[in-house]
C-alpha cells in the first residue's frame, strides 16, 4: 500500500463521499485473526500513488496465489478436472468428498435442477439457482487417494485439500484422515454440512445440526489430524454460530461457510412432478448459486462476528462459500472478514476459466481503492453492522444534529471572529 504517515487522513465511507475521517494505523508483521476490521482503512485511500494489487493469501500456513478455491464437489472429482483447475490458476482445490466405503455411495441421473429469473418451467432467462440431490464421490478410495498423491506430486506448490465425511465410528475417521494425509495433500475439509448426504448413517449435515455430536466427532478429528482442518458449516440451522463455535473449541484452525440450502427447486406444472425428476420422483435438495448469496453473506458475517469477538487472539481462518460468479461477489465475503472464496456451482455454470475473471475483477476493485493485498481490506465492513435499536438511535442523532446546524447558533454567545460570515449564512433562509 502508498506509504502513509499516522497523521494523514484516510476517508471511509460505502459511497466513497462520507465526511468521516480517521487516522490510518500501521500494521507490522503477519496479520491475524484478531485484526477483522481493526485499524483497517476503509473504502478510499487519498493517496497519491497507485499500487498494483497483489491476490496471494497465506492461510493457515498455506500460501495461494490467490484467494479462489475450487469448492468441493463436481469440479474436483477426479484427476482431470482438478489437473485442470490448476492450469487455470485457482489458488486451490477442495476434492469431492471422500469416505471409506465408496461403494454405498449410489448416485442417480439427473440429478440436478435449475431455477431460472423468467416463469415456471422456462428455459429461458438467467439462472439464479441450482438445486442438486448429489452424494458425495461414488469412486473408490484407493482411485482417489492415488490421484491425490499424483497431483501433488505434478503441482507440489499448489494447494489441495481433501474433503471427508464418515459415518459415526472413531476408527472410521481416524482411519480415513491417515490415508488422505499420507498422499500429501495439504489440508483436510471436513464435510459437517451436506443436506442430503446420508443422514441416516450420521454423515453430513446429521453431524452438523447436532452440537454435541460435532463436538465428539471434531475431537476423534483433530488428535490425530496433523495438517489443517476446516469444518465446513451447514445453513439449515437456526444459529450457524454455535456449530462454528464447537468445531473451533476442539481444535479446527478454520471454517467454511456456507454449503448448500435445503430445498425443493419447483413443480413441473405440466406434469405434476418435483423436479429433479427421477423416474417420476424427487427428493430435497441442496440450493446454491447466485440466489443463495444474500443468505450466504449472513451468514458468513455471522460467524465472523463471534470469531472476531470470542477468538480474536488465534489465527483462525474463514473460507466463504455461495453464489460466487464475480470479483465484485467475492470482494463482499472478503470484506465480512473470509480469507478465501469457494466456488462451485460457478464452475459447473461457468468453467475453469471463470477464475481469470474472478481475479481480473477482484484486482479492479482493489485498484479503484488503492488496496495492495487481501488483508487490505478483509473485515473492513464488520463493523458497520449493529443492532436495530442501535440504527433507531443514531438515526435520532443525526437528524438533531441536522436541525442543529439548520437552526443556525443557538445563543448570541456562539458567535466567533473567525467564523462570522459563515455563521451569518447557517441561519439565512433562502
Amino acid at each position: 500500500m502508498a506509504s502513509l504517515g499516522l497523521a494523514q487522513q484516510i476517508r471511509i465511507g460505502l459511497d466513497g463521499n462520507s465526511g468521516i475521517e480517521f487516522p490510518m494505523m500501521g500494521r507490522a508483521g503477519r496479520v491475524r485473526r484478531s485484526n477483522y476490521g481493526r485499524n483497517r482503512v476503509g473504502f478510499r485511500i487519498l493517496a497519491s500513488e497507485t499500487v498494483e494489487p497483489d491476490l496471494s493469501v497465506t492461510v493457515n500456513g498455506l500460501k495461494m496465489p490467490n484467494p479462489f478455491v475450487i469448492g468441493s464437489g463436481p469440479p474436483g472429482t477426479n484427476y482431470t478436472v482438478m489437473k485442470r483447475a490448476f492450469d487455470e490458476g485457482w489458488g486451490g482445490v477442495i476434492a469431492k468428498t471422500v469416505s471409506l466405503e465408496a461403494d454405498k455411495v449410489k448416485n442417480v441421473t439427473p440429478r440436478y435442477a435449475k431455477l431460472r429469473a423468467a416463469a415456471n418451467g422456462s428455459a429461458k432467462g438467467q439462472i439464479i439457482g441450482w438445486q442438486n440431490i448429489e452424494l458425495i464421490s461414488d469412486r473408490p478410495l484407493e482411485t482417489m487417494l492415488k490421484e491425490f498423491k499424483q497431483l501433488k506430486e505434478e503441482y507440489p506448490d499448489r494447494i489441495l485439500i481433501a474433503s471427508i465425511m464418515e459415518e459415526y465410528n472413531k476408527a472410521a475417521w481416524e482411519e480415513l484422515i491417515y490415508k488422505v494425509e499420507e498422499t500429501g495433500i495439504d489440508a483436510i475439509e471436513v464435510n459437517f454440512s451436506c443436506p442430503h448426504g446420508m443422514p441416516e448413517r450420521r454423515m453430513g449435515a446429521a453431524v452438523g445440526q447436532d452440537c454435541d455430536l460435532l463436538e465428539e466427532v471434531s475431537g476423534w478429528i483433530n488428535a490425530v489430524a496433523t495438517v489443517p482442518v476446516w469444518a465446513k458449516m451447514t445453513p439449515n440451522i437456526t444459529d450457524i454460530t454455535k456449530p462454528a463455535r464447537v468445531a473451533l473449541n476442539q481444535g479446527s484452525e478454520g471454517v467454511s461457510a456456507i454449503n448448500t440450502i435445503m430445498s425443493v427447486m419447483g413443480i413441473n406444472l405440466d406434469t405434476l412432478r418435483p423436479e429433479p425428476c427421477v423416474e417420476g420422483y424427487s427428493t430435497p435438495g441442496g440450493y446454491s448459486a447466485k440466489a443463495v448469496h444474500p443468505i450466504a453473506l449472513a451468514k458468513v458475517m455471522n460467524i465472523a462476528r463471534m470469531m472476531k469477538s470470542e477468538f480474536g487472539d488465534k489465527d483462525y481462518s474463514l473460507s466463504a462459500i455461495g453464489g460466487v460468479e464475480t470479483g465484485a461477489d467475492a470482494a463482499e465475503f472478503i470484506l465480512l472478514g473470509a480469507n478465501t472464496v469457494q466456488v462451485c456451482t460457478g464452475v459447473m455454470m461457468h468453467g475453469y476459466g471463470l477464475v481469470k475473471t474472478l481475479c481480473s475483477e477482484l484486482e479492479d476493485f482493489m485498484r479503484k481503492h488503492n488496496f495492495s493485498s487481501i488483508e487490505d481490506f478483509r473485515g473492513a465492513s464488520l463493523d458497520y453492522f449493529t443492532t436495530h435499536t442501535d440504527l433507531v438511535n443514531r438515526q435520532h442523532e443525526a437528524i438533531r444534529q441536522r436541525k442543529a446546524i439548520k437552526k443556525g447558533l443557538q445563543s448570541d454567545k456562539d458567535w466567533t471572529g473567525d467564523g462570522f460570515v459563515q455563521e451569518t449564512e447557517s441561519m439565512v433562509s433562502n
